[in-house]
């Protein structure tokens, strides 16, 4: 069984050291969604929030949280982020939208915290936003899609 890397052999915390690891493109995908009342979702879908465009917002908010997961995140390596994409995809019937990040840098530590941590503020952003018409949103199944490079590869969640 594989062993948790963040400890040391007498169980303290601490940064993974990657000085040895070679520099590689490495690609993370996540992924989450958020649930909300029908007419929540109207107003986002015509644009007419007080607030304006939820989702353009969400999407710079997706952004600037990726830059900031070694921030909030203790054990992470801060890393410098190649690209980040952020797709919004909405469901009518079910009343969700559905968020998707990827994530690309060359370096020695892998991004999936980064697609991770952007996929979560996106959709917190679309709570906050959207908070004052619906406070029963729920925010749910933030989850690692795939991850591209590095020492173990390419891992793909089977479906």
């Amino acid at each position: 069984m594989k062993q948790f890397t963040h400890f040391d052999t007498n169980g303290q915390a601490h940064m993974v050291d990657v000085g040895e690891k070679a520099e590689t493109r490495r690609i993370a995908r996540a992924s989450g969604l958020i649930r909300m009342l029908p007419a929540t979702l109207q107003l986002i879908m015509s644009g007419s929030s007080k607030k304006g465009d939820v989702l353009g917002i969400a999407r710079i908010a997706a952004i600037q949280g990726s830059k900031r997961t070694s921030d909030l995140i203790p054990l992470c390596h801060p890393i410098s982020l190649t690209k980040v994409g952020v797709e919004f995809d909405i469901e009518q019937d079910k009343n969700t939208i559905h968020c998707t990040v990827t994530a690309e840098t060359v370096g020695r530590t892998g991004v999936e915290m980064e697609a991770l941590t952007a996929t979560s503020v996106a959709l917190l952003t679309i709570y906050d936003m959207c908070k004052a018409v619906d406070r029963g949103m729920v925010i749910s199944d933030i989850r690692l899609l795939e991850k591209q490079g590095g020492k173990s590869g390419h891992w793909k969640m089977e479906k």
